[in-house]
């Protein structure tokens, strides 16, 4: 993911619609509403989301034909649009997923409402104030940035952002059964943090 990338100040991705291949704009598909959401929780504007996720597209397809032959071409691009995303806050002189603006603040209240509803079906709470501070989204949340990376991802993508098992796996380039089992053992880590139990329901995951 090293060497020389582009300046697409100048352009826009729509520009390519005419030179590029079909396969190029299924990738493009696939891939725009996570890293656009994943970049939008993390910088907390919209507009500078949208930039870095054109910028990135861009030059991805410069790059397009060695893309397809490398063996993992989805974990390459997800790794390198979170690469930019980590470059683009430090040279704000933040870190990921900090809590140090308003913006950040109600997109992560907004992202982790799809993971309050699932860990309310899931498990039961000891104590009240764990519900207070559940309810509260900044609590569960600063339990998620204390997860491992593929951790984070996974409960970003399958609960935060609503993408199903088999599109999370397509996004990181990665099997749908490790998806399952990491998105299951991240679950638990939170809730055993928090003061959580597991109900004695099987746990489904068909999606």
């Amino acid at each position: 993911m090293n060497g020389p990338q582009p300046d697409p100040a100048q352009h826009t991705v729509s520009s390519h619609t005419g030179v590029m291949p079909a396969k190029f704009w299924d990738f493009h598909a696939r891939y725009d509403r996570a890293c656009l959401e994943y970049s939008r929780i993390h910088l907390g504007s919209a507009d500078d989301a949208r930039r870095l996720v054109d910028a990135t597209f861009l030059y991805l397809a410069t790059l397009w034909p060695r893309l397809q032959t490398m063996p993992n071409p989805g974990g390459y691009a997800w790794a390198l649009f979170k690469e930019r995303v980590h470059g683009e806050l430090a040279a704000q002189g933040r870190q990921p997923a900090t809590t140090e603006n308003l913006a950040f603040a109600r997109a992560i209240r907004a992202a982790t409402e799809p993971l309050l509803t699932s860990f309310r079906t899931s498990f039961q709470v000891e104590h009240g104030r764990e519900i207070a501070e559940l309810e509260e989204g900044m609590g569960l949340y600063r339990h998620m940035a204390r997860l491992s990376e593929r951790q984070f991802d996974i409960l970003v993508l399958r609960d935060a952002l609503g993408f199903t098992t088999k599109e999370t796996a397509l996004i990181m380039g990665t099997a749908e059964a490790t998806v399952r089992s990491v998105r299951r053992t991240a679950k638990q880590r939170i809730a055993t943090a928090m003061g959580y139990r597991t109900r004695l329901t099987p746990q489904t995951d068909t999606e």
